[in-house]
């Protein structure tokens, strides 16, 4: 079992950053592997990923996924069913200055890989600041 927690400052004010996180749409800008986020049936997300594992070849993976936005707090809930009990959470908060936001992202997961969630999550968060930023450009 796996519990992550990792946070960033991004140049954007909590509302503008929160209201950006909470279309899902925008999922593909800021994750590296996704190629298409679709919502549907209320907190349901298809989601379409690009992979290239080492054990297989390239391929396209489609997946089901739940978000829920939790406007009360400006925090993002998301899962994903499957046998490694994989889900998360993200909040926006108040930044260390006028204009910016402190992101927290915590993931958990059944299938602790270390290393390799340490460095997904890093790419994550470092995407997100980074689409948001050139959003608000």
């Amino acid at each position: 079992m796996g519990d992550y927690s990792e946070s960033i400052i991004v140049q954007v004010s909590p509302d503008r950053l929160f209201a950006y996180l909470s279309d899902v749409q925008h999922l593909p800008s800021y994750m590296p592997r996704l190629t298409s986020a679709r919502p549907h049936d209320g907190d349901r997300v298809t989601v379409t990923a690009h992979i290239n594992p080492p054990d297989a070849s390239e391929q396209d993976v489609t997946s089901e996924a739940w978000i829920h936005v939790i406007r009360d707090g400006k925090s993002l809930e998301w899962g994903a069913p499957g046998p490694h009990d994989y889900r998360g959470r993200l909040h926006v908060d108040e930044g260390e200055g006028a204009g910016s936001s402190r992101l927290t992202v915590e993931l958990h997961t059944e299938h602790a890989e270390g290393e390799q969630i340490d460095h997904g999550l890093d790419e994550a968060l470092r995407g997100i600041k980074q689409a948001a930023e050139q959003a608000e450009r």
